[in-house]
């Protein structure tokens, strides 16, 4: 792809960022203390602003540009099917929205088959949930603490972080527990095999004082995410995979953010050797050129709603010009040994850089993470390992945070924030030079955060 020349429009940004501030509700912001970035194009693994600034994108948008922006062969792909067929309500059978789904299913493991597909991430979980339940007769669900599951009501109460707090009526039947994490561990391990083992007798008591009967579903994102990409344990998900076998409870598995090559598989699920009973999806599945999401039903579960009617549905389900982008961006993964190129980047570029980093910042705790799917926990200290800054922390005690931020910008990254981390998730197409450019980037933008240390 030819590097796009950028002329600046200044006038252009200000326009837009004017109508965008007189009319545009922004999601997790107070309205009156954003300034969202004018936006005039995106090619690739970056995009642009009105003044001529140029961004390498290491967040690939919220983690779902995996085939970075404006792929030819996928724009072209929805202009064709625009031409062919814009919409159709879900209850027919479309050519492109068969095939999706077939694409689909033959990439996800054991006997996912079944394709009920939604208009992104949330609406996956929520439908997810309501299958579960239905399939048990149960109500209760069980979520981690340290998790993201979207925005719709059920699954912002499974949601684990602050976000939740404000919708939480605990109405949903939810319970959570904690997952493993060593570098945190709640359980005070200090090895992984002790990890795992704790943190499965803990879910399993969390079962036993919950009442084994009353639960429906067990969720767990396979890498969570957002939360802070805390690759699980040897043996955890397996060991999870084995108490709901016990108990007769359904084994969700989160890959919305995970899915589609982000870790250097098809799902992250791959690398565990386990097989859920059912499977989110979204984002990668067509790198959100147009919205799309999807639960990934085992036989199981589908029959039983064989002679019983499924009770959901959406006006969107399986949007013939969504469809038609998944079809393009698997094919162009196939083609373009995408997958295979998010698993080499990470094993020597990312990977590598990122630990090398950490061994010359003293700001940096812990290096975390496979394919393009890395996360940086920055501390004060490394010997307590205190946080570069408090849980969901904001204003000014988020400065250093926002120091960090301000610095990688400034040299030409855009990064991925959370809390006391960053994030490194570039496309999953993205090259070895332009993977160098963000850890040269990140390296200076970590002198900054280095000078907040203890």
């Amino acid at each position: 792809m030819t590097p796009h020349v950028i002329e600046p429009d200044p006038q252009a940004g200000a326009a837009v960022k004017a109508a965008d501030r007189a009319h545009v509700f922004h999601s997790w912001s107070a309205q009156g203390l954003i300034d969202p970035l004018a936006v005039a194009g995106a090619e690739g693994s970056y995009f642009w602003d009105y003044d001529g600034n140029r961004y390498l994108d290491f967040t690939s948008g919220l983690v779902y540009t995996n085939i970075g922006y404006q792929h030819p062969r996928v724009v072209a792909a929805i202009q064709e099917q625009a031409a062919k067929l814009t919409t159709f309500a879900p209850a027919f059978a479309i050519d492109v929205r068969s095939e999706a789904a077939r694409l689909i299913a033959e990439r996800t493991p054991g006997d996912l088959d079944k394709i009920f597909f939604t208009n992104g991430g949330a609406e996956a979980v929520e439908n997810a949930v309501r299958m579960a339940r239905l399939h048990t007769g149960r109500t209760k669900v069980l979520s981690a603490y340290r998790s993201y599951h979207g925005a719709t009501s059920t699954a912002i109460n499974l949601t684990g972080d602050p976000r939740r707090w404000a919708s939480d009526n605990g109405s949903a039947g939810v319970v959570r527990f904690w997952a493993p994490f060593l570098y945190r561990s709640p359980f005070y391990a200090t090895t992984e095999a002790e990890e795992s083992a704790r943190a499965l007798q803990h879910l399993e008591d969390t079962i036993a004082f919950e009442g084994p009967a009353t639960i429906a579903a067990i969720i767990l994102e396979t890498v969570p995410g957002t939360a802070g990409i805390m690759t699980p344990p040897p043996g955890y998900l397996a060991g999870v995979r084995e108490i709901c076998d016990k108990y007769g409870i359904v084994f969700v598995l989160d890959e919305v953010m995970a899915g589609f090559g982000r870790t250097g598989k098809w799902f992250a699920a791959e690398h565990f050797d386990v097989v859920p009973d059912l499977m989110t999806f979204a984002k990668g599945v067509n790198s959100g050129y147009v919205p799309l999401g999807g639960v990934a039903i085992n036989a199981e579960i589908a029959a039983t709603f064989d002679k019983r009617p499924y009770p959901g549905g959406l006006t969107y389900s399986g949007h013939p010009l969504a469809c038609a982008a998944a079809v393009a961006t698997i094919q162009v993964m196939e083609d373009e040994k995408v997958v295979e190129n998010a698993a080499h980047i990470g094993e020597n570029v990312l990977g590598p850089g990122l630990r090398e980093l950490a061994e010359r910042h003293p700001s940096v705790g812990e290096v975390r993470g496979m394919g393009v799917f890395w996360a940086l926990d920055l501390v004060k200290n490394r010997e307590t390992r205190e946080p570069l800054v408090p849980y969901n922390a904001a204003g000014e005690a988020n400065a250093p945070m926002a120091a960090f931020g301000a610095a990688a910008k400034k040299n030409g990254l855009w990064p991925f924030v959370n809390m006391n981390r960053t994030h490194a998730v570039p496309a999953c197409n993205v090259t070895e030079a332009e993977a160098k450019e963000g850890l040269a980037a990140l390296d200076a933008a970590l002198s900054v955060a280095d000078e907040h240390t203890a």
